[in-house]
């Protein structure tokens, strides 16, 4: 079970990436389309789809590798059972905030297929289709969240901490 899950965020993260260069070659294709005047429609639409696609599908595997930010300045002032508990409170109410993410975010790709709901832009897009990786990452998300819960629960969850703090600019 725990390299299906690994796998499912490596995917996830991996699509992402595959968003982020659909980022790069949009702009290109816009700052190319303004240079060679080739009337191509949506460059700029289509780059916020891709970035956001990336953002959202990059969520979990940020999580699991602790890159999330925290505060952790309470968490890390107590120790034994009330650490626990505050990491168990933590992780559970970010579950349900994750949940009701998910639900709205594929509810609204839901939404726009039923109602056909297209971009304002001149690109024209089915809204639902660049929707799809919102509610595909919200809900990678929860599974990620759940799982962490589920770790610390068992007490075998790891805390993979970002070396961040310790870099000084």
């Amino acid at each position: 079970m725990r390299r299906l899950l690994d796998g499912l965020y490596d995917a996830a993260a991996w699509l992402g990436a595959i968003f982020m260069v659909g980022t790069l070659l949009s702009v290109l294709a816009g700052v190319l389309d303004r240079q060679f005047a080739w009337s191509l429609r949506g460059t700029d639409m289509y780059a916020g789809y891709c970035m956001a696609a990336s953002g959202f599908l990059a969520l979990a595997h940020t999580l699991k590798k602790g890159e999330h930010i925290r505060v952790t300045l309470l968490v890390n002032s107590l120790k034994g059972r009330a650490k626990r508990a505050i990491e168990v409170w933590a992780l559970a109410a970010a579950c349900a905030l994750a949940m009701l993410f998910a639900y709205y975010s594929v509810k609204l790709s839901i939404n726009s297929y039923e109602y056909h709901d297209i971009s304002t832009g001149n690109d024209a897009t089915p809204l639902w289709i660049p929707q799809i990786t919102m509610g595909l990452g919200a809900v990678i998300l929860v599974i990620a969240f759940i799982d962490e819960l589920v770790l610390e629960l068992l007490g075998r969850r790891v805390q993979v901490g970002s070396d961040e703090a310790l870099h000084h600019e």
